[in-house]
């Protein structure tokens, strides 16, 4: 908004008072007539007049008024056209806009010479104090240049309602005793509000309370401020704090409205009595009580507080002495304790008063009443007594055999005085009531040493009493063995693997059985079942230990006699009546190399070179000789291949290594030696490997002789191998024969009476049953069987067997010499002798 308010008139009346001034002055100078009288007066006229028009045109002020908060860049008025100025020519001149307190707020567009906000302005930043009118001004020069002049802008900011009502403090506490009278006033902290007039603060207002409420109050600067005032009188013990919201609001529009929380804390007096929670009491209490424990804890309260609250128990004088030495009383707590043994014999009944009292400074009280009943307590705990009691007892003792006869008792009366009994259920044992207050304990289950040797019995006895006592009595009842256990072995087959040659004596295996009986019914005793093999009674090729079934081989196995034996093996306790098991016990011989390769063909005496004449005109390809040699190993071991070892001349002959055949490579020339000697190795398949060699000489003839090839036919073959069936058939009719002797011995020894010996009878488990031995080198003892056995089996190992005489007092002497040697020639290296030395009867004496 534009303002033409020139200020014309005080500007006019001051040249007036200067003119007048100055002609007074010249009057009273005297030189007023020659003034008057010249041009002077007429020039005094003329400079007032310039002056007045001077002053008129400078001294005007141009007025604008808009409100605060206006957006930057926006349009106050048109400068150039209040001011009466040319557009045109605002760039030329240098329009330009002073800038007041350091900050530029408006600003001219030299373009269109308008006015416009150049930084947003705030009337309580720019106006901070409050003063008696609302006019906030701005005030400018704008200057512009060519010729300079200089104009007068009066901006007036006007206030809008941009700021609400705020309270220095966010809460303000109060404290008020609940004592203090209603109309009561307490000053609040007022709110503040920047801005000005109606947009300022206008009123208050106090949240809902029915005790307080709120008076306004003009200040002489036109704030107000709020008082609050006691409407109602206060309880502390009813409500103790106040929490009111006091609200500011402006006049402004929209209104707007500040908070401030008001906390009344309520201070106390000492207007309330100390309360019980009763004001009688009836308590039961034990006889027998422990002293120092807790009859009763009163409570008294009291709604007040600090030492207003503290409360303090006493006896009141209507209680007794007694009672007071029975019971102590806690003056802070108000626990009451015995002090004293209490017997429901002397006092059945205690009565006694409390006063409760607090320490206010006109201190309040109050008093309770307590009965105390003492009632008759179950003080006495109930008895058992053993009567009889049988330990220990065989573990087979029948069932409802009676063990043991216990009574029980209690001293105490009615339900105090009834008992009950009873024993652990997981025993096999029951109670069975004989008489008043007389049981019998009784075997309910069957019992077994091996699982449970013992049990321990605990009797407990519990009264019918409240709370119920108890007692208990534990006896320890001991299990006797019976033998009611058979051994048991781990398996009930055993497979053992001997390899063959094996030392006499040697430890197979270790057979051992359990008996879970005790003593003499766990004390077991190994026996070899009997069986005969061949004539031959395992006893006298195994041997087990009675003791610690520890088996042991009696006698050197060999595999291509023997290959296994099948058996059983018995334990036996040494309960009554004696208890055994038995287990199957599986020996199998494992074969060893242990038999070198026999050439069988060409056949040749011992030691001997076998000769061989062929033409000299033999094929390429002939077969010259074969040779053959058998293992009597297992098949592994048996398995024989053939080698040259010597051969005069490599050129000439061949060896097949899987089936032993020569044959010529060539024919024979003239350059070939008449006289040709091969030396052929046949190897097994053992490890180590066992070998034999037969040397063949071959002598080449002119004559016209039979190719050898031709000799292979069958009337040949029958030639060569004559010699050998010759031998095996006389071998199988020796052999025959003396298994036919050996067992018409062996029945004539069956068929006689046994005599008995003078000596101690021989143990079921002795290495040596009936006679006394001892082994040297590889000396055993032997009977005609066993003699038999080894017989053959020396024999195949092709060693000559002689049973030659010996001292008076021995059987028999049984040597193994080797063939080689013949009958006449036995030496310490190569014989093997078996004495059995016998006990002279008196029959064969």
């Amino acid at each position: 908004m534009l303002y033409d308010a020139f200020w014309e008139k005080p500007v006019l009346y001051l040249i007036t008072i200067l003119f007048l001034f100055s002609w007074t002055t010249l009057v009273t100078n005297r030189k007023m007539e020659s003034i008057i009288r010249g041009s002077h007066w007429i020039r005094y006229v003329a400079v007032y007049i310039c002056l007045y028009v001077s002053l008129r045109r400078t001294s005007a002020v141009t007025h604008y008024s808009i409100p605060e908060e206006m957006e930057v860049g926006s349009v106050v008025a048109n400068l150039a056209t209040d001011l009466g100025l040319d557009v045109k020519s605002l760039s030329k001149r240098k329009v330009r806009l002073d800038v007041i307190a350091n900050r530029k707020y408006l600003d001219v567009n030299r373009e269109t010479g308008e006015l416009y906000i150049l930084e947003r302005i705030d009337r309580e930043i720019l106006c901070p104090v409050k003063m008696t009118t609302s006019n906030c001004f701005l005030k400018l020069e704008a200057t512009i240049e060519n010729p300079i002049r200089m104009f007068n802008i009066e901006l007036e900011i006007t206030d809008i309602n941009d700021n609400a009502p705020h309270f220095r403090r966010d809460t303000m506490h109060l404290d008020i005793s609940e004592s203090t009278s209603t109309g009561e006033r307490f000053s609040l902290n007022n709110a503040v509000d920047p801005d000005f007039g109606s947009n300022s603060i206008n009123t208050y207002r106090l949240s809902e309370s029915e005790h307080f409420s709120i008076e306004i109050q003009t200040g002489r600067d036109g704030s107000k401020f709020a008082d609050l005032i006691l409407t109602k009188p206060l309880d502390r013990e009813k409500t103790a704090m106040y929490n009111l919201i006091l609200t500011a609001l402006d006049g402004g529009v929209p209104t707007r409205s500040g908070t401030t929380s008001i906390i009344v804390r309520v201070l106390d007096t000492n207007d309330n009595a100390p309360q019980f929670d009763k004001d009688n009491y009836t308590i039961n209490i034990p006889e027998n009580a422990p002293i120092g424990s807790l009859v009763v804890k009163l409570n008294a309260t009291d709604l007040d507080e600090g030492s207003n609250s503290e409360i303090e128990y006493t006896f009141s004088l209507y209680t007794s002495e007694k009672t007071q030495e029975t019971f102590r009383l806690n003056p802070t707590n108000g626990e009451i304790r015995v002090k004293s043994m209490i017997n429901y014999e002397d006092f059945k009944i205690y009565d006694m008063e409390v006063i409760a009292k607090d320490k206010g400074a006109n201190s309040l009280s109050s008093q309770c009443k307590l009965t105390i009943l003492v009632t008759d307590m179950n003080d006495n705990h109930p008895e058992i007594s053993i009567k009889s009691f049988q330990s220990p007892i065989k573990e087979d003792v029948d069932v409802d055999t009676v063990i043991a006869v216990v009574s029980v008792g209690d001293k105490d009366s009615g339900e105090n005085g009834i008992v009950d009994i009873h024993i652990s259920d997981n025993l096999p044992f029951s109670l069975k009531k004989s008489a008043d207050n007389y049981y019998e304990l009784v075997v309910s289950k069957p019992l077994d040493r091996e699982k449970v040797p013992e049990y321990d019995i605990t009797f407990t006895v519990t009264d019918r009493g409240s709370p119920p006592l108890f007692d208990n009595e534990t006896i320890t009842l001991e299990l006797l063995d019976v033998n009611d256990n058979a051994p048991l072995f781990p398996k009930l087959f055993y497979t053992i693997q001997v390899m063959e040659n094996n030392a006499p004596g040697a430890l197979l295996s270790s057979l051992t059985a359990f008996d879970p009986d005790l003593h003499e019914n766990q004390y077991l005793v190994y026996f070899i079942l009997e069986k005969e093999i061949a004539n031959t009674s395992m006893s006298m090729l195994f041997s087990i230990n009675p003791e610690n079934g520890n088996l042991y081989a009696l006698k050197t196995f060999d595999y291509e006699i023997e290959k296994e034996f099948l058996f059983h093996i018995e334990a036996r306790d040494s309960g009554v009546p004696p208890l055994s098991n038995n287990v199957t016990v599986h020996i199998i011989i494992m074969d060893q190399n242990d038999n070198t390769p026999i050439i069988v063909s060409p056949w040749r005496a011992h030691g001997s070179v076998v000769e061989e004449k062929i033409p000299r005109s033999t094929d390429k390809g002939s077969l010259v000789s074969k040779v053959i040699a058998i293992d009597t190993d297992s098949v592994l071991n048996s398995r024989i291949t053939y080698q040259f070892l010597q051969n005069t001349d490599a050129t000439l002959f061949s060896l097949d290594q899987y089936n032993g055949e020569i044959r010529t490579m060539r024919m024979f020339s003239y350059r070939d030696a008449r006289h040709q000697r091969l030396v052929v190795i046949a190897k097994d398949n053992g490890e180590p490997a066992l070998s034999a060699t037969v040397t063949i000489k071959l002598s080449t003839v002119e004559t016209a002789l039979k190719s050898y090839s031709d000799m292979t036919e069958v009337p040949l073959e029958y030639d060569i191998f004559s010699d050998l069936n010759l031998y095996l058939v006389i071998g199988l009719g020796s052999v025959s024969f003396l298994l036919l002797i050996t067992i018409l011995v062996t029945i004539v020894l069956k068929c006689q009476k046994p005599k008995h010996s003078k000596a101690a009878p021989p143990s079921r488990n002795s290495v040596i049953s009936d006679r006394n031995s001892s082994i040297a080198d590889s000396t055993l003892v032997s009977n005609d069987a066993y003699w038999y056995s080894m017989f053959l089996a020396e024999t195949r190992k092709g060693k000559l067997v002689v049973r030659q005489p010996v001292p008076k007092g021995a059987r028999y002497v049984v040597s193994s010499l080797p063939r080689s040697t013949g009958l006449s020639e036995p030496t310490d290296s190569a014989a093997s002798t078996l004495q059995a030395s016998t006990t002279t009867s008196s029959s064969s004496s």
